[in-house]
């Protein structure tokens, strides 16, 4: 877990959460259980997977993927359509210690917002998945705003909106590459590994949260 010493200019008022992988579990391969996982790789290997599904997070929607994908590979448009429709079955449920760490930020009186890489007509799926996003005051959804982590415009996009100073603002992230983002930006950030050391992380900047192994 690490935190960049030269953005802390504290006190913290203010966290964001990235969701995926840090409030809750995300794993593609969960939308296709029962499939042949060599046969799913060589999908995801055809269509560049992490581009592909970076475009969703950028603006377009799954289904518009898959006719995309219909009219110009339709050989692997079958397994988009299937993510698409089995989509609830990549979320694994909350990130262990993450629902009891956002009710101690909130009893502590601090803002908490979300800002995540997700589809549009897939973000409805998040809180029945892991009920403590549901507990943050708003989220910024890359999909539906046409901007994706880590342009740094989303960045300065979701300051605004939450009217948060980047300065005592902690933004957590399980990417690297947006954690460094952020930073241009001028947040606090913090390389999430898990809630144990998010906590750590937290208490370091000032944050009074309890510390635990």
């Amino acid at each position: 877990m690490a935190t960049d010493p030269a953005t802390a200019r504290g006190p913290v008022e203010a966290v964001i959460y990235d969701l995926g992988n840090v409030l809750v579990g995300w794993d593609p391969y969960g939308a296709f259980d029962g499939l042949d996982r060599a046969a799913v790789d060589d999908w995801m290997a055809d269509v560049d997977f992490a581009a592909f599904n970076h475009a969703q997070d950028a603006g377009r929607t799954w289904s518009e993927a898959v006719a995309h994908l219909e009219a110009t590979r339709p050989h692997l448009a079958a397994y988009a359509e299937r993510y698409r429709t089995a989509y609830p079955g990549t979320l694994t449920g909350p990130v262990p210690g993450s629902a009891e760490l956002v009710d101690e930020l909130d009893e502590l009186g601090l803002r908490l917002y979300g800002l995540t890489n997700w589809a549009a007509d897939t973000f409805h799926h998040a809180v029945p998945a892991a009920p403590a996003i549901g507990r943050l005051g708003d989220v910024v959804v890359s999909g539906l705003v046409g901007v994706a982590k880590p342009d740094p415009a989303i960045f300065r996009l979701a300051a605004g909106r939450f009217a948060v100073d980047p300065g005592r603002t902690v933004f957590v992230d399980d990417t690297a590459r947006n954690v460094e983002a952020a930073r241009t930006v001028g947040f606090q950030a913090v390389h999430f590994t898990g809630t144990p050391a998010l906590r750590t992380a937290l208490a370091d900047l000032g944050v009074p949260v309890r510390r635990r192994p």
